[in-house]
């Protein structure tokens, strides 16, 4: 067994024109102070992050990573969670999505979609100067729109979206392979990989490839009455990347799931602060240590109730309360009667 590292904090939610969320020196600085000791960094803040430089940099990299170990914190990995999404975007969501690019491909689908690409696989590059061998990005989605099959889908529209999703992924994934890099998809509603078998369509037909794994996070399975404990026992080998975020899920009389368009705050099923939401971290963590992962827990704090910053500090002892040294030896091993192959056999009455 193997011990988790952490507590970890994704800056994503964070970032911002104020100090001390404005630079990397301030804002690493914080996160130490907060009691992290790693941060997961959002590649498309350019306030914190100079992701063409850091692809080509390894000189760049090697500098980014002395100022954080400076302050105190480990760069744990690089996200691309706003320009993955962007490698397959549904027409009906273009509007939506243009937000997250360059504004010189605004209103126009397919270069905004090479731009996008581009960016994972400077993400990639730079996670190899940066020495770091696991990243975390969204699929995007072609299917999502037809998730409720209402009317009835059409024959071969999902497979068809989930082919053209896996051709588009390909190549990042073999430039992955090309640098050591793990792609950790985020299971997330919204995005064609949100439960296990969206995982699996798509892992077949990207010929199961070594590169293409998943980050885990509880939260997201609460709020779809997934088991997320039978999940990591069934996706260990796949699960490289961890999100520490908890949810609550309390469904009533007027809404469910699909929670009737309402603000997050009057949601059935909101994200909260950890420890106050409904997810078992006892039982994640000791099944994360069971199954050997060994990569880092990091928090995301996403919560429609609690301040970010009281979210921030609580969340740092809360994982390091959860996180389990795993022990070097068996509880029992006091009674260990020394025994060996020939008094096996003995006990066994095998001559």
């Amino acid at each position: 067994m193997k011990t988790i590292k952490g507590p970890a904090l994704f800056l994503a939610q964070f970032a911002g024109d104020d100090a001390p969320f404005n630079s990397w020196d301030a804002i690493t600085k914080w996160a130490a102070d907060c009691g992290y000791k790693g941060v997961q960094v959002p590649s498309w803040d350019d306030r914190l992050f100079d992701l063409a430089k850091a692809a080509e940099s390894k000189d760049y990299c090697d500098e980014f990573k002395g100022q954080a170990a400076a302050n105190g914190v480990e760069v744990t990995e690089l996200s691309t969670h706003l320009q993955g999404q962007l490698v397959a975007v549904h027409p009906a969501y273009d509007t939506a999505f243009d937000g997250f690019a360059d504004p010189s491909v605004h209103g126009n689908p397919a270069a905004r979609q090479e731009w996008a690409v581009d960016q994972v696989m400077k993400a990639i590059s730079a996670s190899a100067n940066l020495g770091i061998s696991d990243h975390v990005t969204f699929s995007g989605a072609l299917a999502w729109p037809y998730v409720y099959p209402w009317p009835q889908r059409p024959a071969g529209l999902i497979e068809t979206a989930f082919d053209e999703l896996a051709s588009r992924w390909r190549p990042i994934l073999d430039h992955a392979e090309e640098n050591g890099v793990n792609i950790c998809y985020e299971i997330h509603p919204g995005e064609d990989l949100h439960d296990g078998i969206t995982f699996e369509m798509f892992l077949e037909r990207v010929d199961n490839h070594a590169r293409c794994n998943m980050l885990y996070d509880p939260s997201h399975f609460v709020l779809q009455c997934l088991d997320y404990l039978d999940h990591i026992d069934i996706y260990k080998d796949r699960i490289k990347m961890f999100h520490v975020k908890d949810a609550e899920f309390n469904p009533t009389g007027k809404q469910g799931v699909y929670s009737g368009y309402q603000p997050w705050v009057d949601r059935a099923g909101r994200f909260r602060s950890l420890g106050d939401g409904q997810v078992d971290f006892a039982a994640v963590f000791s099944k994360m240590a069971a199954n050997d992962f060994d990569g880092w827990a990091v928090v995301e704090w996403e919560c429609c109730l609690k301040h970010p910053e009281d979210g921030a500090r609580e969340g740092a002892q809360f994982v390091s309360d959860y996180i389990i040294r795993v022990t070097e030896r068996a509880f029992d091993d006091f009674a260990d009667g020394g025994t060996d192959q020939a008094a096996n056999r003995k006990m066994l009455g095998i001559s």
